[in-house]
């Protein structure tokens, strides 16, 4: 009876550590890849962007309907990621090969255009398995992870196939992650953005952030 219950609390630990591989908190799964980037294929891992914020977009295929409105309107805000020095890496389960000819697509065809960052393939499925976006029929869900510069998970998403994301929104919680690594102080209360007030995380920061807005 013993030895059953052991077997059983390894598998349920293994399991937790393969299906939380990404949780919000721990280090993210490292990776490297190829990737297409200025109609050129080159190797990209995680380890690359230390010292960076790193915003891993996962989509389901190339060539598909929702995906290139989200990928376009990632790269149409990229100076804005680049000021707050922070990189978008772009995922999905096809090839290099498939990749480079989304990005030759004109967008009016519903191509990609001149992406402004690179798409990484993971054709072996084994990066959308390690941050567990992988779906029982081999493709990602849009999952979307803002790393830190220490390679720290800080925010995750993931919708189902059929819904976008929100570029804002995902511009938004960047901001705040870096307004709270910066002043360890301070929280940002729901909806934050620069600007806004902030709060200290004790009784006394709490009502006096209260008293102070409507």
């Amino acid at each position: 009876m013993v030895r059953c219950s052991l077997l059983l609390l390894a598998v349920l630990a293994a399991y937790v550590a393969s299906s939380s591989a990404a949780f919000v908190g721990s280090k993210a799964p490292e990776f490297k890849a190829v990737a297409v980037h200025n109609d050129e294929f080159k190797e990209v891992s995680l380890e690359s962007f230390k010292g960076k914020y790193v915003v891993l977009f996962f989509y389901p295929l190339d060539f598909t309907f929702v995906c290139p409105t989200e990928l376009t309107a990632y790269s149409d805000r990229h100076d804005e990621f680049a000021a707050m020095n922070a990189q978008v890496l772009g995922v999905s389960v096809d090839s290099q090969y498939a990749h480079l000819q989304w990005t030759r697509q004109p967008r009016n065809e519903g191509g990609l255009g001149d992406l402004a960052y690179p798409l990484v393939a993971d054709l072996k499925k084994e990066i959308s398995e390690a941050y567990g976006v992988l779906t029982d029929e081999g493709i990602a869900l849009r999952g979307l992870f803002i790393i830190d510069k220490e390679g720290v998970v800080q925010h995750s998403t993931i919708n189902n196939l059929a819904f976008g994301r929100n570029v804002e929104e995902t511009i938004r919680i960047l901001a705040a992650v870096q307004h709270v690594q910066a002043n360890p102080d301070v929280v940002c209360p729901a909806g934050w953005r620069p600007g806004d007030r902030t709060m200290k995380p004790t009784p006394k920061g709490s009502k006096e952030y209260f008293a102070m807005v409507k």
